[in-house]
């Protein structure tokens, strides 16, 4: 980590004398070890450093073009479990970096290192206002008019990087709150609790009768929503709702970014209201490049990775739900009221381990299959195989407005390409 954090400063040496960057992380226990050799590393080519403690993703990113600093980075492994770690970059405009930086990034990793001279090393200093800076952005991004008086929320912060950020903001916003998952050890990052285990949320909010519930992943990029009934949203639906809002405010949305997964009675539904979506691949990454190559504002990913890129440089759990929370209030309905009429086609995937060598795209058994699956389902249904990136298995995966059907008709894929040789 050390070679890493030189190997970063040196690369922003080439365009600006002395940079400095923000180290932010979440909360396990590995962040302390990471945050330190990074830290080192960029003292030791020349890099001055601010160190924010735990605090979301988003809020570094917003952090870094708040404070015209250089670039941001994030030490969190997101929603994976405690014993994992990774670190996340952000440029000067709070935005996710290309690939040829990173290019240039690994060039420099496989150089020597340059070590500067004891009176050119880095500083290092605390940020010590950081979450109270970042608590106001997301204020922010909702008008002063908003008010959360009179809605109770269970807000689930996944023991994560938001455990003392998202509360705060939701009731100085007016609401009544009550926390789980916000008593950080280290260990239990995404134990149990958060976006990735939204049954504690919902059993929560039936606990304590709320209104709604917000789960938020370990750097709080990514959200889930429960209501009083109990019923989860995911990010497709919450996607869909913020597009309506909009259209309901008479403001001008040409369309939205999904991915591969984004479901298609929500593809459907936006398209009755004139409202175009285009898939991205599968990432918070290529929804942002689809985004920004046409100038859109919204997108997102089923898991609840949402963007509105007139509020944030990138996906942000909170801004997202406040965005949510800000619908219901203003147009005095309930969330399911919002969704009315929008009942997600059930998703049946099956994992297929390929036979070594097999050609599963240009088969042409396989190809027979998918078209006559295709013309079975209709319009009333989806077909999405793909092979995956990090061992020999296809993802079958066949959407459709008939469960029973759907299953059918990957079973029968699935079948087809486990036989190809």
């Amino acid at each position: 980590m050390l070679a890493l954090g030189h190997a970063v400063g040196r690369v922003l040496k080439r365009d600006t004398a002395r940079p400095t960057v923000l180290i932010g992380k979440d909360t396990r226990i590995s962040g302390y070890m990471l945050e330190s050799s990074l830290e080192a590393g960029f003292a030791s080519a020349g890099v001055d450093v601010l160190l924010s403690g735990p605090l979301p993703t988003p809020g570094v990113a917003y952090l870094v073009k708040a404070l015209r600093l250089d670039l941001g980075v994030v030490i969190s492994a997101s929603h994976n479990p405690f014993a994992d770690n990774g670190v996340k970059f952000f440029s000067a405009q709070g935005e996710k970096l290309p690939d040829a930086w990173e290019l240039e990034v690994e060039a420099a990793l496989e150089r020597p290192p340059q070590w500067v001279d004891s009176a050119t090393l880095g500083k290092a200093r605390r940020l010590e206002d950081a979450r109270g800076r970042y608590i106001e952005f997301c204020k922010s991004t909702v008008p002063h008019s908003l008010s959360l008086k009179g809605m109770k929320l269970v807000i689930d912060a996944a023991h994560g990087a938001a455990y003392h950020v998202a509360p705060d903001v939701f009731h100085e916003l007016g609401a009544s709150v009550v926390t789980i998952g916000c008593s950080p050890d280290g260990l239990n990052i995404n134990d149990s609790v958060g976006a990735t285990a939204p049954q504690a949320l919902v059993r929560a909010v039936a606990e304590h009768r709320a209104d709604y519930g917000v789960a938020l992943d370990g750097d709080a990029d990514r959200l889930q929503l429960v209501d009083a009934a109990g019923r989860l949203f995911n990010g497709d639906e919450l996607l869909y709702v913020m597009a309506m809002d909009r259209k309901t405010r008479r403001e001008h949305v040409p369309g939205v970014v999904g991915t591969l997964m984004t479901n298609m009675a929500v593809e459907q539904a936006l398209a009755a209201q004139q409202v175009s979506l285009v898939r991205a691949k599968v990432g918070d990454r290529y929804v942002l490049e689809e985004l920004s190559s046409r100038g859109w504002q919204l997108g997102g990913e089923s898991s609840g990775h949402l963007l509105a890129l007139d509020r944030h440089t990138t996906g942000d759990g909170i801004v997202s739900a406040l965005q949510i929370l800000q619908a219901i209030k203003r147009q005095g309905r309930t969330l399911s009221n919002l969704l009315e009429g929008v009942t997600l086609f059930p998703q049946t995937m099956i994992n297929v381990r390929l036979q070594e060598g097999a050609d599963w795209a240009k088969a042409p058994a396989m190809l027979q299959a998918r078209a006559a699956v295709e013309q079975e389902l209709g319009q009333g249904g989806r077909i999405l195989i793909r092979a995956s990136g990090t061992e020999p298995v296809l993802r079958v995966m066949v959407e459709a407005r008939d469960a029973a059907q759907g299953r059918a008709c990957a079973e029968r894929l699935a079948a087809v390409a486990a036989a190809i040789e």
